[in-house]
């Protein structure tokens, strides 16, 4: 399937799961993707806070599943790559003024109750933050924000099919 194929089914799967599966990632809706959902009139002061956080809160989920089930792939590398969104995203913070926010994100994410549940919430945690991504990118955005995202969502694609590979082989 290419990408822009599944690019719209991620959208209506996100559609169709809706809250219950950023909720099932994150312990409050107002943070990171789920925040982004709720919030349909975004400054992009806000796009950028909401891109964080959700990054942040996706290395701090995989660091715990890591810790709780040891080094595993695909979550030892997912980890790496979330390192990598979060250094994309800060000097946009610097370039327009605004200030980076801290990590809280520990305080937002729950333990899965098995790796199976684990993989399922990695599933669900990049499909919301792939919507995320797409509701930023229909709006009007600066170019260097705009590479951003795209890159993220990307990114994000590629998370989403190593989870859905980790979960078909962890049946």
């Amino acid at each position: 399937m290419n990408i822009e194929k599944r690019s719209l089914w991620t959208v209506l799967i996100v559609i169709l799961v809706g809250t219950f599966a950023v909720q099932t990632v994150f312990a409050e809706s107002g943070f990171g993707a789920a925040g982004a959902e709720a919030d349909t009139c975004r400054t992009l002061e806000e796009m950028l806070n909401y891109a964080i956080d959700d990054e942040f809160a996706a290395r701090a989920e995989y660091e715990m599943i890591m810790e709780e089930y040891g080094e595993i792939r695909p979550f030892s590398n997912i980890i790496r790559a979330e390192e990598i969104h979060i250094a994309l995203l800060e000097p946009l913070f610097i370039q327009y003024g605004y200030e980076l926010p801290a990590d809280s994100s520990a305080s937002h994410v729950v333990l899965p109750e098995s790796l199976k549940n684990a993989f399922e919430i990695g599933i669900e945690a990049e499909i919301a933050n792939i919507a995320m991504y797409v509701s930023f990118l229909a709006g009007d955005l600066p170019d260097d924000v705009r590479d951003v995202f795209e890159r993220l969502k990307a990114g994000s694609e590629n998370h989403l099919l190593a989870f859905e590979n980790g979960l078909e082989r962890n049946q």
